[in-house]
């Protein structure tokens, strides 16, 4: 058992390896193949190149404001990884990595960021809710799709992602209220990077920690080191597995930073320290991981070139398919609120026609 071991009051934290990479955890250890280890490590490869290749696209001026994931790997593949097919995911806007391994191709978030509104339809079964900018705005909609699924007595949980600028909203602590009251299957995974834009975590919060916000919505809550894959896996995991067995809500602090911007539209250097920076730029989660892999035998050169290889295949053809995607119609603008188009927002369209209509005759 992981949760309720570790008690966010006294600040503890959960950890499987160091951050050299070693195992200071044996007895919790997850026992994975290696072909699920090196999945881990993959898919943190492919969500780095696919964002740093979206940073650069912005600066290139063919993307709009995007929001850089850089330090976030461990966590997002992680927790990613431990759902299962029937889970559904409630996402924040940098949750990019997790969005791949829930089935969400990169050039749909490619999509997104440039402006297309087709890159909020995505496939059918990937069971991810739509991302959208406003902060907090999918906690309170994830419990309530998880209240449905245990009224409908089907074994599912659900995932809801957010940051730490999150928990200062009221829509963390509405939607924490309702699970706990009803017992929702939910999980909640506050990826905490230390910032909120430029406001800093103390400035958020007198609590030492934002797990023990649980305790006051009666369930439990716990820390984890976001920037080790296996902690937050095992964490997740146990979470998922007790909410579809009806044991109600988590609360997950994933305790991580972001190594680059808030959005490609800050500048993170006018607020965050250097060696603040630096000093977390030495718990890079993927050479941690790496280095673990290295010592088990598994990580090898040619493994690296060969993963590297491939994650940059991938992430140039889903460049080639958002930018000769079909551009999004005058009418995408209002057609994906409602089912079926309200008459307000029938008229509305119909005089921005005419107003394009009358601008190109002019």
């Amino acid at each position: 058992m992981i949760i309720g071991k570790y008690d966010p009051l006294k600040g503890e934290r959960f950890q499987v390896l160091d951050e050299t990479g070693a195992v200071v955890n044996e007895e919790l250890e997850p026992q994975l193949t290696e072909e699920k280890l090196v999945g881990f490590y993959r898919q943190m490869l492919i969500s780095r190149t696919a964002d740093t290749k979206a940073f650069a696209m912005q600066r290139e001026g063919r993307m709009g404001t995007y929001p850089p994931l850089k330090g976030h790997e461990a966590v997002q593949v992680g927790s990613a990884m431990a759902m299962e097919a029937e889970d559904w995911l409630f996402p924040h806007y940098r949750d990019l990595g997790a969005l791949l391994i829930r089935g969400v191709p990169i050039h749909f978030v490619y999509l997104y960021w440039i402006g297309n509104e087709a890159g909020s339809r995505f496939p059918d079964g990937a069971r991810v809710f739509p991302f959208t900018v406003p902060v907090g705005s999918q906690i309170p909609i994830g419990v309530g799709h998880a209240l449905g699924a245990k009224l409908r007595k089907e074994k599912q949980a659900a995932l809801i992602s957010f940051g730490d600028g999150a928990t200062s909203e009221g829509d963390f602590h509405d939607g924490m209220n309702f699970a706990g009251v009803f017992n929702a299957p939910a999980v909640f995974l506050c990826q905490n990077n230390k910032w909120a834009i430029s406001v800093p975590r103390e400035r958020q919060t007198a609590a030492k920690t934002i797990a023990q916000k649980a305790v006051a919505y009666g369930f439990p809550g716990m820390q984890v080191d976001g920037n080790d894959v296996l902690a937050v896996f095992s964490a997740v995991k146990e979470a998922l597995d007790k909410a579809r067995a009806g044991g109600g809500p988590t609360l997950i602090e994933a305790d991580t930073y972001r190594m680059s911007d808030h959005t490609t539209a800050d500048d993170a250097s006018r607020y965050r320290p250097e060696e603040e920076v630096k000093a977390w730029e030495k718990k890079d989660p993927i050479v941690r991981f790496r280095n673990y892999l290295r010592a088990k035998g598994i990580w090898k050169e040619e493994l690296e070139k060969n993963l590297q290889e491939e994650a940059d295949k991938i992430v140039e053809e889903a460049v080639h398919q958002a930018e000769n995607f079909p551009l999004p119609e005058l009418e995408d603008i209002f057609r994906y609120t409602y089912k079926e188009m309200p008459p307000h927002l029938e008229e509305e369209l119909a005089e921005l026609k005419a107003a394009v209509e009358k601008r190109k005759a002019d």
